[in-house]
């Protein structure tokens, strides 16, 4: 008996020493901080004052595809799926990705905003109708050349940072009263079309030379050589002015489909780039 009595107390130690090495605290939530270490960038969230001034000079419609990259904690993907669009946000660390999943699912739009752990250089935004993103510019500038291979007209909005000499189309700064006190300068760009070569018309042989949605030229017609003035590329639409005639057209591929008024008179014009 003194030995079954031994017995039970044996087990007793064992099965509390057993549950003890078991029993673990429970595990804090991940909570992010500025400044926070990332694979390319630190993270720094960006107020929502100049979250929602760049999703309006992108215009963002309902139903748009948008992409944020590098999205943090979610807030710029939760705003645009709050304004119906499908929105993706592309972020490389696991516990953020969780988290803005979490407080996409708290805002209500689980079913619109989506979270992908995915490394920004290897992901494909060509879908995509607006893009926004807060990185540094070297960043920005390695994404340069994939990003003007986009379809035209694809709107582009960084936090603060730019991409070298291509210009902005537009800036705009939230101050501190509307409720951002650090980066609160949006830049935005419109992925302009490729009009660089030589076009063929029945006004003449135009020639375009391109550096982003700059654009000059000339236009020869027979033996005369008019110095294109006064360029416009906004997207797909290019106008210009050459020999006291004003064009304008839609750039699609290697056609331009448009008008040109001389002297008052309207008529169709297309060009071909050989």
């Amino acid at each position: 008996m003194k030995t079954l009595g031994n017995l039970r107390s044996f087990f007793a130690v064992a099965l509390l020493l057993s549950a003890g090495a078991y029993a673990q605290p429970a595990q804090k939530p991940f909570e992010p901080f500025s400044g926070q270490p990332g694979k390319d960038v630190v993270w720094v969230p960006t107020s929502q004052a100049l979250v929602d001034k760049m999703l309006d000079m992108a215009k963002l419609a309902p139903n748009e595809v948008h992409m944020d990259l590098g999205s943090g904690d979610g807030r710029t993907v939760i705003t645009a799926a709050k304004r119906g669009a499908r929105s993706t946000g592309i972020e490389y660390n696991p516990d953020m990705v969780e988290l803005s999943k979490q407080n996409a699912a708290k805002a209500g739009v689980g079913d619109k905003a989506t979270f992908i752990k995915a490394d920004l250089f290897e992901t494909d935004f060509s879908q995509a109708s607006v893009i926004t993103l807060f990185l540094l510019p070297d960043i920005n500038l390695k994404l340069r050349p994939k990003i003007l291979n986009l379809k035209p007209g694809t709107r582009i909005v960084s936090n603060t940072f730019t991409m070298g000499e291509w210009k902005d189309d537009e800036t705009a700064t939230v101050d501190e009263g509307a409720g951002c006190s650090y980066y609160c300068t949006a830049h935005l760009w419109i992925v302009p079309a490729k009009v660089a070569g030589t076009w063929h018309s029945a006004q003449g042989d135009l020639t375009l030379k391109q550096e982003f949605q700059m654009v000059q030229g000339s236009l020869k017609s027979g033996t005369d050589n008019h110095i294109v003035s006064g360029a416009k590329l906004r997207a797909d639409q290019l106008t210009f002015s050459a020999g006291g005639a004003n064009y304008s057209g839609r750039v699609s591929g290697n056609t331009i489909d448009g008008t040109v008024i001389n002297g008052g008179n309207s008529a169709k014009w297309t060009a071909t780039r050989r």
